[in-house]
């Protein structure tokens, strides 16, 4: 198929699904909307489904763990369909007798979504539940390796659908082979767009001329300091370093430790499995063998993992992760980036104004606007990191990759992209929720004038500079 056909092939599927979602809409109803999003919803959280997806998802793109993902699968959407019970999309959302504006839930259309090969199920999950509950259709890009499984979640959306007599064509994707000229006419023809993935797909989302909501790169930094809880920020940072094989953004990628715990904090995560590896450039040679990340050691298992780096006889039989002892930051030390495994780069600082100074340099190497973690008893200091560090979020003793996007115990949405803000490029400095998916049109009445007069205004300026 040459590039004009592929072209051909996008703007078929597209004009189907903007068809189909004109009617979405004009039939439409809030019944209807969250009816379609339950059925997204129970497509991959049916048990039988969900353990099918996630063991295709680890066997066609060689990323993360089948527990792991079985885990995500349920709990992203689980979480993603309490945030969004009860959320009004159709219809008027608020009408405001003071204000004389009534507002009304318009879809954005159709949209595009390029979904990564990480998380080749929960992603486009997530973003066909959320596209469905705004009165949407969705056509979904996926990374080659996501393919497979792609197909067969619209497979269970779609039999999902049957049931409940609506249309299929509202939720579809671009068949194999994938290919850059597909991706780039669906970045061109949707109404909006969705990218969650590599660095080039969102540069070219904004480079597109349609509205995008495209993700930062992560690179997440963990601050532990004199006042933390050794024992539970070991534990914390093991379960989020390890959970699907570190495929997770939100996965912690440095650890920065106060020199007054830092022996002590080391002997906690040793408990529970993280060794400390002091050969760093022996880690190095082996991670980026040709300048680029082993696939050997990307998103494996720990067993494998070692392997590949060569540490198998150099850390305990029980090790799950390790940390790389390290100083330097910057394109010339490949650990203080983003390692897609299980290995974390470690610092050493002499006190938390060193730490705050070492995280600050790492964001501006790399994940800057993602988020960053703090494992304090001292409240202050989360506003200290959240008033001068260049990051949307600040994670304050949670598992990292957990609390990030979304969690049962904090107030994140349930998400699997989050915005990074300017300091990340983008147009969004929250987790990707319905919201966004959703636009309003605004009937504005005539109210009562309100014109201040010129003192009201300026009077304390007058009095403070003069007229």
């Amino acid at each position: 198929m040459n590039a004009h056909e592929e072209i051909g092939e996008v703007d078929v599927i597209v004009a189907r699904a903007r068809a189909a979602q004109k009617l979405f809409e004009a039939e439409g109803s809030q019944e209807r909307y969250d009816r379609a999003a339950l059925a997204a919803a129970w497509a991959i959280m049916e048990p039988a489904r969900n353990r099918h997806l996630a063991e295709l998802s680890v066997a066609t793109t060689g990323l993360g763990n089948v527990a792991d993902k079985i885990t995500k699968n349920h709990r992203k959407t689980l979480g993603l369909m309490r945030d969004i019970a009860g959320v009004r999309t159709y219809g008027t959302v608020s009408d405001d007798a003071q204000t004389g504006i009534t507002e009304i839930a318009r879809p954005m259309g159709v949209i595009g979504a390029v979904v990564p090969s990480t998380n080749p199920a929960a992603t486009p999950a997530n973003n066909i539940i959320n596209a469905l509950k705004c009165g949407n259709a969705i056509v979904l890009s996926p990374s080659p390796k996501g393919v497979a499984a792609c197909e067969v979640l619209l497979g269970y959306v779609h039999a999902e659908f049957a049931k409940i007599g609506e249309d299929p064509d509202l939720v579809q994707m671009i068949g194999a082979p994938g290919s850059k000229d597909k991706t780039q006419r669906l970045l061109e023809i949707s109404d909006l767009i969705v990218v969650t993935g590599s660095q080039n797909n969102v540069k070219r989302a904004y480079t597109s001329g349609t509205p995008a909501l495209a993700v930062g790169a992560g690179n997440v930094t963990v601050i532990v300091d004199e006042t933390a809880d050794l024992a539970a920020a070991a534990q914390k940072i093991a379960a989020s370093k390890t959970f699907d094989n570190a495929t997770s953004c939100s996965s912690e990628n440095a650890l920065v430790v106060v020199d007054a715990v830092y022996d002590a904090f080391l002997a906690e995560l040793a408990k529970v499995g993280g060794a400390r590896v002091t050969d760093e450039a022996r880690v190095v040679e082996k991670l980026w063998p040709d300048g680029h990340l082993n696939r050997a050691v990307i998103a494996q298992d720990a067993d494998k993992m070692l392997a590949a780096l060569g540490l198998q006889e150099d850390v305990p039989p029980d090790t799950a992760f390790v940390v790389v002892e390290t100083t330097g930051i910057g394109p010339a030390h490949p650990l203080s980036g983003e390692k897609l495994s299980r290995v974390a780069a470690l610092y050493r600082a002499q006190d938390f104004e060193a730490a705050l100074a070492t995280t600050a340099k790492i964001l501006a190497h790399q994940g800057a606007g993602h988020s960053v973690g703090l494992h304090s008893q001292e409240e202050a200091r989360a506003a200290t990191l959240a008033r001068q560090l260049p990051t949307c979020r600040v994670i304050v003793n949670q598992a990292h990759c957990f609390a990030t996007g979304g969690a049962f115990n904090n107030g994140m949405p349930f998400s699997l992209s989050m915005g990074c803000g300017s300091w990340g490029g983008n147009s969004i400095d929250d987790n990707l929720h319905w919201r966004h998916f959703m636009q309003t049109a605004k009937i504005v009445r005539e109210i009562p004038p309100h014109e201040p007069a010129l003192e009201e205004v300026f009077a304390g300026y007058w009095k403070a500079a003069g007229k």
